[in-house]
């Protein structure tokens, strides 16, 4: 497995000198949230600096994925929004146009996987009203990311119509496509209390194609640095040892952003003997 970080913990820094910093830092892979900053798809720019993203990392020796869970990227009033089960067919295909660009940016940076996840709706829809509408909107993605040779890696949130393990599986059932696999976040995991994580793990080690990393409580969804929380992280790695992982581990600490070298160094240093036992 490669240890990684989210460029959603770098938020004050340039794109390149986050991916300088982790590289010295001995980071092997980075998560890279499209943003305002970041290469922005909307961006006329974006096709250059996906040349000159591409071109570093082959330089530093780094892998990557791309995240899309900017906040106030597609609406800078409501933040995450909109999302694949907004009410209007207009505001979904904003979501969904901003993912099939993400696709594309992947397959320039040679990318493991495009992260995404189903988001909230802004209505007062059923169950039944909402998740064939996802499973609509999943399979057009998947069959977009297919065309230009890009795994998709859906990832379960707290708080979002998708928020389990569980959900996970019914949605997966239903969209039953190879290019569909996970995100898996573990403190996500033990927040909510789907304990253990290595049976998680195991269980989904075919489509697994992407983790996010941090410590976490009990029931409170709140991105920690290691040792702040209660997570016990031997189990986790070692799992991720057994199923013979080998994409990024992703540090997610976005709120960290204000100190984002040294923790980026606590990280590597607290992390790094079980990455490399």
């Amino acid at each position: 497995m490669l240890f990684g970080y989210n460029t959603n913990g770098f938020a004050h820094h340039r794109l390149e000198a986050t991916l300088e910093i982790l590289a010295d830092l001995g980071y092997e892979s980075v998560a890279i949230t499209l943003d305002h900053h970041a290469l922005n798809p909307f961006d006329p720019a974006c096709t250059k600096q996906c040349d000159e993203i591409r071109a570093l990392l082959q330089q530093l020796g780094m892998r990557c994925v791309i995240e899309t869970g900017a906040r106030f990227l597609l609406d800078p009033r409501r933040k995450h929004q909109p999302t694949l089960l907004s009410q209007h067919e207009t505001e979904r295909k904003r979501r969904r146009d901003f993912l099939m660009r993400a696709v594309d940016i992947a397959a320039e940076l040679n990318a493991d996987a495009v992260s995404f996840w189903s988001g909230t709706p802004d209505w007062a829809a059923s169950r039944a009203d909402l998740l064939p509408l996802l499973i609509a909107e999943c399979t057009v993605l998947c069959d977009y990311a297919e065309e230009q040779n890009v795994r998709l890696a859906f990832e379960p949130e707290p708080g979002m119509f998708i928020d389990t393990m569980e959900r996970f599986a019914e949605l997966e059932l239903f969209v039953a496509h190879p290019r569909f696999g996970l995100t898996l976040d573990v403190g996500h995991l033990y927040c909510q209390g789907e304990l253990p994580i290595a049976k998680h793990i195991h269980r989904w080690k075919d489509r697994l194609w992407n983790v996010h990393i941090e410590d976490m409580r009990r029931g409170v969804h709140d991105h920690l640095m290691f040792g702040d929380g209660e997570m016990d992280f031997p189990p986790i790695f070692q799992a991720l040892h057994e199923i013979g992982y080998a994409g990024g581990v992703h540090v997610e600490l976005s709120r960290h952003s204000h100190d984002a070298v040294t923790t980026a160094k606590r990280a590597m240093t607290y992390m790094k003997p079980f990455v490399n036992p």
